[in-house]
């Protein structure tokens, strides 16, 4: 496994994060450094996010190791921040975009189009034409009518071929019912055209409890590939080359039985075929975890016996992911304005509580009946695992603008935070700076902080090795 320096190194050099301050952490610092930065922004209380860098690279490298023939292309559609987007380059992950907007995006960052692959099997004309100007030369299709378009606009674009994976019972979000190609003939294909490989997509978010459907119906799809590749051949193809295995794959304690499934099943099936190439398209694998949300306490009500607040995102931001991706959320209370003893209020008496987005659309509720102790206003509400599909299909209803809450970096230092920090410090010697994160009352701001989260995140550091102005 890759050392978690070299991975380091290649994410602090990365595009959209070079230049950046990151923060530095010991591996159970995130709850104090959230405290830090709430305490050095009190005019604001605004949403903000956490990305863990550190979670980014663990999460490459965990890959890598399960399923070590198999390239990820990264699905942009589920969260398309450019901080993270440009660590997953540098880790060397390539992408799966499925729009021009999102080519723009990964070409931004310097990636070279050979890493993209246009994956949706239904692209707009101008899109195609992008692609096309731009050296965007790998597509999915499952008509004939696409293909008269890729002949029309992109001829020199390799396809793959989309088909319908046969079971989906194991995704909380299945796909089949929209993507793949079901018919056995598609005629002579256009001589300028290549058809390159076969793809499939068992489905989004698959679940502990449904974790042994989902690895079966890798195998029933992966055997339908192997079928696909054979009937190509039949219809007179040149010989494919590429699988691609498509998402569905979740960072659970299933993953690596997962892994082990698909691997097997490519052996089964491809062992004696020659010059494959296997990649996959995931997403949440790599965003759920990495991004941690920050929200405040904008109102408070209490009703009867009923508690009620309302916080600075809801189902119209961030966790639109609650009505669009089926999630279950849960948040930590960080009660820095009622109680500074005991933030997480550890131990205290939960009430039944309803938590309200800001909007003034009755809709906007996160939760009903949840465990709550008491709290006030100017408290906060932290969610985890909050980066999959939400800020990415949040809308800027009522004028609360989701592409606006800004995230910071930090980093995840593991084991030994000293001998970090010294790597840290040889490849951004300009940029380091130690501070420590200590209890609201203590709070320690940056030298030339700007208002910005994005732009000025610190490093930081256990107490122990604050510097002393």
């Amino acid at each position: 496994m890759p050392s978690i320096s070299k991975s380091l190194q290649a994410i602090l050099g990365a595009p959209g994060i070079n230049g950046k301050r990151v923060t530095v952490l010991s591996k159970d610092g995130l709850t104090d450094f959230m405290r830090s930065i709430i305490c050095s922004e009190q005019e604001t209380k605004e949403t903000f996010y956490v990305l863990d860098l550190g979670a980014v690279a663990t999460l490459m490298d965990r890959w890598t190791l399960a399923l070590p023939k198999v390239q990820p292309y990264y699905a942009v559609k589920c969260n398309p921040n450019l901080n993270f987007l440009g660590a997953m380059a540098a880790l060397g992950t390539n992408f799966d975009c499925v729009s021009q907007a999102e080519i723009e995006s990964i070409l931004s960052l310097g990636v070279s189009p050979d890493r993209i692959i246009f994956a949706n099997p239904c692209k707009a004309g101008s899109h195609i034409k992008y692609a096309a100007s731009v050296g965007v030369n790998l597509t999915t299709f499952d008509s004939i009518d696409e293909i008269k378009k890729m002949q029309k606009w992109h001829p020199k674009c390799d396809l793959i071929i989309q088909i319908k994976a046969l079971d989906d019972s194991g995704a909380c979000c299945p796909l089949s019912s929209k993507l793949g190609n079901m018919g056995s003939k598609y005629g002579a294909l256009p001589e300028e055209l290549t058809v390159g490989g076969i793809s499939f997509h068992i489905g989004s978010a698959s679940t502990d409890s449904r974790a042994y459907q989902s690895r079966f119906c890798y195998q029933q799809a992966i055997a339908a590939a192997k079928t696909a590749f054979k009937m190509a051949t039949k219809l007179g193809m040149p010989q494919m080359s590429v699988l691609n295995i498509g998402g569905g794959f979740m960072a659970n304690s299933q993953f690596d039985e997962t892994a082990t499934v698909v691997k097997t099943a490519i052996q089964s099936y491809f062992g004696n075929y020659s010059g494959l190439t296997v990649i996959a398209e995931p997403g949440r694998f790599f965003a759920e975890s990495v991004f941690t949300l920050a929200t405040n306490i904008i109102g408070k009500r209490i009703r009867n016996e009923l508690r009620e607040y309302w916080i600075s995102d809801g189902i119209y931001g961030s966790l639109n992911c609650i009505i669009l991706d089926n999630a279950i959320v849960k948040c930590m209370p960080l009660a820095l304005t009622s109680n500074l003893e005991n933030p997480t209020r550890k131990g205290s008496k939960t009430y039944n509580s309803t938590v309200f987005g800001p909007t003034c659309d009755a809709l906007d509720i996160v939760f009903r009946g949840y465990q709550l102790p008491k709290l006030q206003v100017d408290d906060w509400l932290v969610f985890s695992t909050m980066a999959a599909y939400t800020t990415a299909a949040g809308t800027n209803f009522n004028g609360f603008n989701t592409s606006a809450i800004p995230n910071i970096e930090r980093i995840d230092c593991m084991n030994n935070v000293e001998a970090e920090y010294r790597q840290l410090k040889k490849v951004r010697p300009d940029e380091c700076q130690l501070v420590g994160v200590r209890p609201a009352d203590n709070c320690v701001t940056p030298a030339n902080k700007t208002s910005s989260f994005a732009r000025s995140p610190v490093w930081c550091l256990p107490q122990h090795l604050r510097c002393q102005s």
